[in-house]
């Protein structure tokens, strides 16, 4: 009888934990889609003008926009908001994904996570602004100069323009997170230092074919967008190896320490 009470108080102790971080979970979620639903609606107020500033870009440059459907331009109008929205709520996602996953992280653990998040965004942020001051330019003046000659009149779907703008944002702010995903990999183990320094040559050949994909067919944008990449792969090699030399060195250190006394 004794042996019977306590396990169905176990199994009641662990269903009670597991309904408590259901629960936890479920309040974590619902702060998340709080925050986006009313920054949605502070972006949506803007909206307009954030429309208005990344049409202005193309402006520069001779586009001339048209929407093909009634709706078109209002749906872009919500289609930007909600990017917007995403892009200010992500520190908050973030946030409450480590305060639901810490109780079951070491503190270095931790540590490394807001690190991570911290200088991920900062990256992120760098690449689109990389994108917005010295690769749209190019692309832009490049793709509008194809039809000098051909008489053919460039008017653009507001909605293929506004896409193809905030694609090429995401991709510059994700190829900048190279970094934050290199030491994230070799600080867990499922990559070396050593496996990044003999990958060079091949890295390389990924690097100008993802550059030729995602620029148009010109070799400036080309190497403006390959240049920095293989910067950041070589900085991502400094930077693991660095942290790897700190945390070898540490277990030596605190091994010495305890010898001394």
């Amino acid at each position: 009888m004794g042996k019977n009470r306590k396990k169905k108080a176990e199994q009641d102790g662990k269903t009670m934990a597991l309904s408590g971080h259901l629960k936890e979970l479920r309040n974590r979620l619902m702060v998340c889609v709080g925050c986006l639903v009313a920054v949605f609606t502070v972006c949506l107020y803007f909206a307009a003008d954030i429309v208005k500033l990344l049409t202005d870009i193309g402006k520069t440059y001779g586009y001339r926009y048209v929407y093909l459907s009634p709706q078109e331009l209002l749906m872009e109008h919500f289609g930007v908001a909600l990017v917007a929205a995403i892009c200010v709520t992500l520190p908050v996602i973030l946030f409450q994904v480590w305060a639901f996953i810490r109780p079951g992280l070491k503190a270095r653990e931790n540590i490394l996570y807001v690190l991570a998040i911290c200088f991920g965004l900062i990256c992120f942020v760098g690449g689109v602004y990389f994108a917005y001051k010295l690769m749209l330019p190019f692309m832009l003046e490049f793709l509008i100069g194809i039809k000098e000659g051909s008489g053919i009149t460039a008017s653009i779907s507001v909605h293929n323009y506004i896409s193809f703008l905030l694609t090429i944002f995401v991709i510059f702010g994700i190829v900048f997170e190279l970094p934050v995903v290199s030491v994230l990999l070799t600080q867990l183990g499922l990559v070396k230092v050593e496996w990044m320094k003999k990958a060079r040559k091949v890295v390389v050949v990924i690097i100008f074919f993802v550059a030729a994909v995602i620029t148009p067919p010109d070799i400036v944008s080309q190497i403006m967008v390959a240049v920095p990449m293989m910067l950041l792969y070589q900085f991502s090699i400094l930077l693991c190896w660095v942290l790897m030399k700190f945390r070898r060195k540490k277990p030596e250190e605190d091994g010495e320490e305890e010898t001394e006394e």
